[in-house]
């Protein structure tokens, strides 16, 4: 799926996305990244959701994002609540979403000028 969103200066917008990459400012990512509205984005270790750990939630945590939107990978799948407690703690908002969802939606709301970073977990 191709995405075509007008890019404001200095932040990042998702181009396309597909089963195995997340393009992101025109450079193809296929591992997990993290992807913040208005810096660098950074590798993410988790490979799949099972793998994912309140560790690797805590590292978002430095972005101070409004709302975080989690992708889970091609399908919808949910991470345990003990995960996200880093983010819940933090009085973060998050919402999981397959990642196809979660990068359209993270378009959008960057678009509204919101404070989000998407979580994307490319494979299954």
């Amino acid at each position: 799926m191709k995405f075509q969103p007008d890019r404001p200066e200095g932040t990042n917008i998702i181009h396309a996305v597909t089963r195995t990459q997340v393009s992101v400012n025109g450079q193809p990512y296929t591992t997990s990244v993290l992807v913040p509205g208005n810096a660098p984005l950074s590798a993410w270790a988790p490979e799949n959701l099972a793998a994912l750990t309140a560790d690797h939630i805590a590292e978002i945590l430095p972005f101070k994002p409004e709302l975080v939107i989690l992708g889970s990978g091609p399908s919808l799948r949910f991470a345990h609540p003990s995960v996200l407690r880093p983010l819940i703690e933090a009085g973060i908002g998050v919402e999981t979403m397959d990642t196809p969802a979660a990068c359209r939606t993270y378009n959008v709301l960057m678009s509204e000028g919101r404070k989000v970073l998407a979580a994307l977990i490319i494979h299954e």
